[in-house]
């Protein structure tokens, strides 16, 4: 009996395969990294096909490197960078401009008019989301409007969209299944979370052709099987998740009140709020954090653009460090009697500020101010950001504050002691370092695992969740207290720039 699951993370700077064994231990892995595109200031484009290549090179090294078959794979999983948004041809296959990364602001003044149209009211309330450029459902309107005779080869129904997810479903099916699942729906502006379909209404002010729309399904289900010649042989998909929701599932946060932050290029803390949706006041999104047997569970989430990206500025921007694991022990050795804040917001600032024409900034610069300095201040703007995060939940939500949540980690960053470390003190809370940091992954391979009957049911798949490290508070409130006024006065410095709209 097949007893594998294969997992793609597709995310966006590479992509990945991970073989898990029925265990939930990890048999192989492969990861590829492929071109960014930057055509325009504050625009981010990739390759459909390069995506596509690498995310097959990389299945058919992790399926060689476990030394299987496709016929000891039970289900693939698929997890994906959200809100890239892809449009292409139905008949063939081709896309018909390069994919529009979730990063990408060239939207904002789409938004913008949106908002002076008063609409975002109505979008608010059924999607859970803000009207920004981050989300899927202006990229669609930008590639109908930005391509020669594309808008009207949608109307002719000529045209599929789909994120990533949807777009390497449809691939690896062999163009049979156009799909996604609801994780993903709920972040393109089009989906209504409280009905769990398409919304005629958001089409309309979208202008986006229902015809375009994938079928949306449970994160857990049967989407289809790959063609024969892919892996010499037929593989079910059997699962679905946008990337942080998948790793809000590997990190097994199945109960109301559990919440996880991803630290990949940028930061997403999602918060599990149950079976009922919360609606934010301090412009948190709410979002699906999973569906399954038809039961949607819902999650509030905190975007933060800027994170590990920080870190590479370090290193391919300033020079000033070889590898990410040098910017630790170098922020250790900074000065402490310096205060220098860096806001990262080289695209503009998420969450709970919701700001794409701000730009990044440096706070609090001495003529003593160096490497070591920097390198403190960009992981510390990570920390900072998550506390904002934090802050905006627990006052959405109290029941956070009453559960005294434990943060569970994840991604790239949590590498560093140093910033985790630093990530407990300004929270003052323990932030927890699970045994198995390829969470997105897991997540991805139990929603695939659950419906091939390798992975048991939610509650005792979470029984399997190790921990490695916990991290506790040693910060004084003082020192908190004054550290945390001097990252709220570098925010409101760097809002000030606002330029204001066009």
């Amino acid at each position: 009996m097949a007893s594998h699951i294969l997992a793609i993370d597709q995310g966006t700077t590479s992509s990945r395969a991970i073989v898990f064994r029925a265990d939930i231990s990890i048999a192989a892995q492969a990861q590829q990294e492929f071109p960014q595109h930057f055509p325009a200031s504050g625009w981010v484009e990739h390759e459909p096909d390069d995506i596509w290549n690498s995310t097959i090179a990389t299945c058919r090294e992790a399926l060689l490197k476990a030394d299987i078959l496709a016929s000891d794979v039970a289900a693939i999983g698929i997890t994906n960078q959200r809100e890239t948004t892809v449009v292409w041809d139905r008949a063939t296959g081709q896309a018909v401009h390069r994919a529009i990364v979730w990063q990408d602001r060239r939207t904002a003044d789409v938004c913008a008019k949106l908002k002076a149209e008063g609409h975002e009211p109505a979008i608010v309330e059924k999607t859970g989301l803000i009207i920004d450029p981050y989300f899927s459902g202006t990229k669609v309107a930008w590639i109908l409007d930005h391509t020669p005779g594309a808008r009207a080869r949608a109307e002719r129904g000529e045209l599929l969209f789909g994120t990533v997810d949807c777009y390497l479903l449809w691939r690896l099916t062999g163009g049979r299944v156009h799909a996604t699942d609801a994780t993903n729906a709920s972040r393109t502006l089009m989906f209504n979370i409280h009905t769990g379909v398409w919304d005629d209404e958001l089409l309309k002010i979208l202008r986006v052709p229902r015809s375009m729309l994938p079928e949306v399904k449970d994160s857990s289900a049967m989407f289809g099987e790959t063609t024969p010649d892919l892996f010499d042989g037929v593989i079910a998909i059997r699962g679905i998740a946008g990337d942080q929701q998948a790793a809000t599932i590997g990190q097994a946060c199945f109960t109301p009140g559990m919440m996880k932050s991803t630290y990949g290029t940028g930061c997403f803390a999602l918060l599990n709020t149950g079976t009922t949706p919360v609606a934010s006041k301090n412009k948190l999104l709410t979002t699906v954090a999973y569906q399954l047997n038809g039961k949607r569970t819902y999650a509030l989430e905190g975007s933060i653009f800027v994170a590990g990206s920080s870190v590479q500025w370090l290193r391919d921007g300033l020079g000033i460090i070889k590898h990410a694991s040098e910017t630790g022990p170098l922020a250790d050795q900074s000065d402490h009697m310096q205060s220098v804040y860096l806001v990262p917001a080289f695209v503009g600032l998420g969450a709970p500020y919701w700001n794409p024409r701000v730009r990044g900034g440096l706070f609090g610069l001495t003529r003593n101010t160096g490497p070591a300095e920097l390198a403190h201040a960009a992981l510390e703007s990570v920390c900072y950001q998550t506390h904002d995060l934090w802050a905006a939940m627990r006052a959405d939500w109290p029941e956070a504050a009453e559960a005294n949540t434990v943060l569970r980690v994840d991604g790239g960053m949590t590498a560093s002691d140093w910033t985790m470390q630093r990530l407990a003190d300004l929270l003052d809370a323990p932030v927890d370092r699970p045994m198995i940091q390829e969470t997105t992954a897991l997540g991805a391979a139990y929603l695939a695992g659950l419906g091939a009957g390798i992975y048991p049911e939610p509650k005792r798949f979470a029984d399997n969740w190790r921990l490695e490290h916990r991290f506790k508070p040693n910060m004084s409130e003082a020192t908190r207290t004054r550290k945390l006024r001097g990252w709220s006065q570098a925010v409101k410095g760097l809002l000030a720039s606002d330029p204001g709209e066009d």
